[in-house]
């Protein structure tokens, strides 16, 4: 195994000239008033790659623990770098870029355009139903992902972990059972052989009966549940439109929820954003 080698000095000059290069308005954040330092501070950067701010400062000063491979992404996509950058940041941590294709990095155009989309639920995901980014509303109505990798992982949630089921009725729940492996059996025809596809269907084969017996029927298509009730403390049950973008490689997926028209749910989505802002600022 080869000793991972670290640019401490090159990470934390790269990181700093990134955050200078960035203004607030790149990031959807305010402007301010008497703003001492170009670009971005170094806590509003930790604020949005979802750190403490004395452990990025830590980095931008060549110190401290070895930045991880999620930090890494997380420290990539609040930077707003495209995909060289992105190698370039993963080769100075130490790291092996992720695969072009593996359907893990944002570019800063796309993560403009989800985070101007406040008033309704919005996340991104991989082709395997991984969250890499979500707004404060979708915090509150489907809840904040931390962690990496399964613990993001939306389809492999939903067969091991019951308390996903419960933000939905119980008498959808068998669509959204079949919606997730005939979109699961749509990837894995599509990239056969890839390690994360064959690795995901393996374990939900061994940890799930009912992914098992729905896996074996062979169904293939995209997600086709465009009309989703949820389930909310707060404000009881929304009726919501799944609107689904893909990228052009399409591993990478937007998913945005609108208010069906004639429900409470315009309304009930206007009372969770207040909620969330209180809740997450």
């Amino acid at each position: 195994m080869m000793e991972r080698v670290i640019d401490r000095d090159g990470l934390a000059d790269f990181l700093r000239r990134r955050r200078e290069l960035l203004r607030p308005a790149d990031v959807g954040l305010p402007d301010g008033a008497r703003r001492r330092t170009p670009g971005l501070r170094r806590e509003e950067v930790a604020q949005l790659a979802g750190m403490s701010t004395d452990y990025y400062s830590r980095l931008e000063q060549s110190r401290g623990a070895n930045p991880s491979e999620p930090i890494v992404a997380s420290l990539a996509r609040a930077l707003r770098c495209d995909l060289d950058e992105r190698d370039h940041l993963y080769h100075l941590a130490g790291l092996a870029p992720p695969l072009r294709l593996a359907g893990r990095h944002l570019g800063p155009g796309l993560i403009g355009l989800v985070e101007r989309l406040d008033d309704i639920p919005v996340f991104v995901a991989t082709d395997l139903d991984e969250v890499l980014w979500q707004n404060a509303l979708a915090d509150v109505l489907i809840g904040h992902r931390s962690g990496a990798g399964r613990a993001r992982n939306l389809t492999w949630l939903w067969f091991t972990d019951p308390a996903i089921r419960q933000l939905f009725p119980e008498e959808d729940w068998d669509a959204h059972s079949a919606a997730h492996v005939s979109d699961l059996r749509g990837t894995y025809g599509r990239r056969m052989g890839d390690q994360d596809v064959t690795s995901l269907v393996e374990d939900l084969v061994a940890q799930s009966e009912e992914f098992r017996a729905l896996w074996d029927l062979h169904e293939v298509g995209v997600r086709r549940l465009p009309r989703k009730r949820f389930l909310n403390s707060e404000v009881g049950e929304l009726d919501l439109t799944c609107e689904t973008l893909l990228t052009p490689a399409a591993d990478v997926r937007v998913r945005a929820f609108l208010p069906i028209e004639g429900t409470d749910a315009r309304d009930k989505l206007a009372l969770l954003k207040v909620i969330g802002t209180q809740t997450f600022a």
